[in-house]
C-alpha cells in the first residue's frame, strides 16, 4: 500500500493506491484558506497544509478500509514557486508565500536585470526568471520583512516542507527546486552566486536543502508523526516533487510523444523531453522532471480560479455552472473574456486586469459571461500549447487533468480549440496519484524489488476511455477565428505581439 499527497492552492488530497491490485482504494481532500490582497498578495498559512493532510489521510485510509500500518511510502506533491521560510528551530517566518503571488513583480524585473537580463538568466539558470518563482520573494522578504529574513535557516518549497515535517530531513528535488530561480536546469544544481545576487546576507551552503535524486528516499516517517496517522515503524518519504512533475508520472508523461493539460487553479501544458529544451521562447520552463529528464512547461495563472470567481459572483453550483456554459452558443454571443483576475504569467503580464470585452445590452447574459471565462482560459491554453512548439503539435492526443477535467463541456471546448483528441485519465486528480506511483518506485527501488517507473505507470495509470473528445470540424473553424480575435485583444490591450 502507498499513499500519495497533493498540497494544492484550494486543497489537499490524498490517495491509498495498492499497486499488487493496480487499485485506488481511497482519496480524501481537505479545503485550504488563500490570504490575499489587492497588491497581488497570494498566501497561506502552513499549519491548514499539516491539518488538511492529516484529517484527508485519516479519510482516505478509512474508505480504502486497511489498516494503516500496511503502507509503506509516502510521496508527496506540492504547489511549485512558493517561499517557506523556517527559523533555526524549523518553525515558519512568514505565511507561506504562494506560486500565484504577483506583489513581487518589481522584485523579479530588479533580479532579471541584475542577472543580465533574459540572455543572462538563460545562460546562468537554463530559463528566464517569471513573477511568482520563489527568488523574487526571497528579495521581497529581504526589503520589506527584513528581521524575519535575518532569521532564516532554511528556504523549502511547499513539498519539501511536508517532507520535512513527515521525516525531518531538510531536502529538495530537482523538478521542484527548478521552479525556485537560483537553480540550473541544466546541471541540476543550485547556482549560490545567483541566490546571492538576490540574498547577499545568507550562506547558500547553510540555508539551502540537501538535492537528492527523484527516485531516492527523503527518510522515514518521525515516530510521533506515525503515531499520529497510526503508521507502522520504517515508512519512506520519497522524494516527491512539484504538482506538475508528479501529475507528470501520474498521466503517464514520462516519456517523449505526450502532453499533459491541467485545467486546475492555474493552468499548464507541458511534455517529457531527453534533454534540456533550448526555447527560442523565453515563456517556456525548461524544468527538470520528477522522474529523470526534463519537462518543458508553460503556465497560466487564471483557470479554475477564474471560473470561480464567475462562478461565484451568479451564486452557481458546479453543475448549474456548467450548466450554464453548455446552454450558451459558441463564442458568448461576441463577449470575449481576457481573465487575468490574478494577473498572468504567460503570457508575461503580472500587472494585468481581467476584463470581458463585446458586451451590449442584447447579449450580457449570465451564460454567456460563464462561456466566455471558459473559452478565454482555454484560449490562454492555446496560447501555451503553441509556445512549446514541436514538443506539443507532434501530440497526437492529450492528457487532461484538473478539476475542470471533469466537466464534459469544457473538454470539448478544449478539443476544439487546440484541434486535438483530449482524454482523462480514470484518476484526474493525477498529481496525488503520481506522488503514489513515485513512493511505489522509490520503495521497490531502495528495498531491492527493483520495478521501473515505467512498469508501474503502465498498471497503474489509465485512462478513461469515456471521456475521450475528438475536435469538430465547423467548432474548430470558429474558434480558430475567435482566438486570432483573442491575440488581437492581447496585442491592443497589453502589447503581445499577435
Amino acid at each position: 500500500m502507498y499513499v500519495g499527497v497533493d498540497c494544492g492552492t484550494q486543497s489537499t488530497k490524498v490517495v491509498v493506491v495498492d499497486i499488487d491490485q493496480a487499485a485506488i482504494l481511497g482519496e480524501a481532500s481537505r479545503p485550504h484558506h488563500l490570504i490575499e490582497g489587492d497588491n497581488g498578495k497570494r498566501e497561506q498559512d502552513v499549519s491548514e497544509w499539516i491539518a488538511a493532510l492529516t484529517e484527508a489521510f485519516h479519510e482516505a485510509v478509512g474508505e480504502a478500509r486497511i489498516d494503516a500500518r500496511e503502507i509503506r511510502a509516502i510521496g508527496v506533491s506540492g504547489q511549485q514557486h512558493g517561499m517557506v521560510a523556517l527559523d533555526a528551530d524549523g518553525q515558519p517566518l512568514h505565511p507561506a508565500k504562494l506560486w500565484c503571488d504577483t506583489e513581487t513583480a518589481l522584485h523579479n524585473e530588479a533580479l532579471i536585470e541584475r542577472l543580465g537580463g533574459r540572455v543572462g538568466c538563460l545562460d546562468k539558470l537554463g530559463l528566464v526568471l517569471q513573477t511568482g518563482y520563489t527568488a523574487s520573494k526571497v528579495a521581497w522578504l529581504r526589503d520589506t520583512h527584513p528581521d524575519a529574513y535575518q532569521r532564516i535557516a532554511t528556504l523549502l518549497l511547499p513539498h519539501d516542507y511536508l517532507n520535512f515535517w513527515l521525516t525531518g530531513e531538510r531536502v529538495a528535488e530537482c523538478g521542484d527546486a527548478s521552479g525556485t530561480g537560483y537553480f540550473d536546469t541544466r546541471t541540476r544544481s543550485w547556482r549560490h552566486d545567483v541566490f546571492q545576487a538576490m540574498a547577499p546576507e545568507l550562506s547558500p551552503e547553510a540555508v539551502l536543502p540537501r538535492l537528492i535524486d527523484s527516485h531516492a528516499p527523503v527518510g522515514t516517517v518521525r515516530s510521533d508523526v506515525a503515531r499520529l496517522l497510526g503508521l507502522g515503524d520504517d515508512v519512506l518519504v520519497s522524494s516527491g516533487g512539484g504538482d506538475n512533475m508528479m501529475a507528470a508520472i501520474g498521466t503517464g508523461n514520462i516519456a517523449p510523444g505526450m502532453v499533459t493539460l491541467s485545467l486546475g487553479t492555474s493552468g499548464t501544458v507541458y511534455a517529457h523531453s531527453d534533454v534540456p529544451m533550448e526555447a527560442e521562447d523565453a515563456q517556456v520552463a525548461n524544468f527538470c522532471a520528477s522522474h529523470g529528464g526534463w519537462l518543458p512547461l508553460i503556465c497560466t495563472m487564471n483557470v479554475t480560479s477564474a471560473t470561480t470567481k464567475v462562478r461565484e459572483l451568479f451564486g452557481f453550483d458546479l453543475t448549474t455552472f456548467g450548466e450554464r456554459v453548455a446552454s450558451a452558443p459558441l463564442g458568448a454571443e461576441g463577449i470575449m473574456a481576457l481573465p487575468f483576475f490574478n494577473g498572468e504569467r504567460v503570457p508575461a503580464l503580472p500587472h494585468a486586469t481581467a476584463s470581458f470585452e463585446g458586451m451590449t445590452s442584447l447579449n450580457t447574459t449570465a451564460d454567456n459571461l460563464c462561456r466566455a471565462v471558459v473559452e478565454g482560459t482555454t484560449f490562454g491554453l492555446r496560447y501555451g500549447f503553441e509556445r512549446l512548439g514541436e514538443l506539443a503539435s507532434q501530440a497526437s492526443q492529450v492528457r487532461l487533468v484538473g478539476g475542470g477535467a471533469k466537466s464534459s463541456v469544457w473538454r470539448q471546448i478544449v478539443a476544439d480549440v487546440l484541434d486535438v483528441d483530449v482524454i482523462c485519465p480514470r484518476l484526474t486528480e493525477a498529481a496525488a496519484l503520481g506522488g503514489a506511483i513515485q513512493a511505489a518506485w522509490c520503495d521497490t527501488q531502495t528495498r531491492g524489488r527493483g520495478e521501473s517507473l515505467a512498469a508501474l505507470t503502465e498498471r497503474l495509470v489509465e485512462v478513461d476511455l469515456d471521456t475521450l473528445t475528438r475536435p469538430r470540424g465547423e467548432p474548430v473553424r470558429r474558434y480558430q477565428e475567435l482566438y486570432q480575435r483573442y491575440r488581437q485583444a492581447l496585442a491592443e490591450r497589453y502589447d503581445v505581439a499577435p
